[in-house]
């Protein structure tokens, strides 16, 4: 078996079993921590005020557009440019097709292209404002790190490999699909979780603070 037929069969197989069995595990993990009971009177409902604050913890606010305007722009950037190559890119959709039977839109090639470029960018932007940064700098891990280099990968390898850049093309394209099995490998164990728990945390803090009558 050669490289290619192997990363796309055993070890696509077996990085998606890891990605679905981890996450799955992180979020029954999550959700038997349970909530402790509280004995005050409600002061307003939960779900409405749930649901209120992911809507706002999704927008920028001004505050934070006036003292975190970098880190919100890259961030914004690198995501746009990751999920637009990850989700709207056709061989894509063809891909979680024949495995999942689901498929949706695609966008134009020069669309995705574009954005894969933006979001490569804006990766490495970040990286550079995170390491001149004394305070971020501080603060990250060495997960922060194989999280960024996990995210970068698949990105720049689907574009070399899309573009001919790197020959041979099978070589190529089973180095993407390597870059991309680690991701999911690693996914369900990192930061990159937050790609699911951020919501729930979202409703939960908007959930606790509209019983308590005050707004998150």
């Amino acid at each position: 078996m050669d490289l290619l037929a192997w990363v796309r069969g055993p070890a696509f197989d077996a990085a998606l079993a890891i990605f679905i069995v981890g996450v799955i595990w992180r979020l029954i993990e999550l959700l038997m921590l349970g909530r402790g009971v509280s004995l005050a009177e409600p002061r307003g409902p939960e779900f409405p005020a749930g649901l209120r604050t992911i809507v706002l913890r999704s927008w920028p606010s001004a505050a934070k557009l006036k003292t975190g305007a970098t880190t919100l722009v890259l961030g914004y950037g690198f995501h746009i440019g990751f999920f637009v190559g990850l989700l709207l890119f056709v061989p894509h959709i063809e891909l979680v097709h024949a495995t999942f039977g689901l498929r949706w839109p695609g966008l134009p090639t020069p669309l995705v292209d574009a954005a894969t470029v933006v979001g490569i960018v804006a990766l490495l932007a970040a990286l550079a404002h995170r390491l001149s940064h004394p305070v971020i700098r501080f603060l990250s891990t060495s997960q922060d790190y194989l999280v960024w280099v996990a995210t970068l990968l698949p990105l720049v390898t689907g574009y070399l490999a899309f573009h001919r850049i790197v020959n041979p093309y099978p070589l190529a394209l089973s180095i993407h699909i390597l870059c991309v099995e680690l991701l999911m490998v690693i996914f369900p164990f990192t930061k990159l979780m937050h790609a699911f728990t951020l919501f729930i945390a979202r409703w939960y803090n908007g959930a606790i603070a509209g019983r308590r009558g005050v707004q998150s």
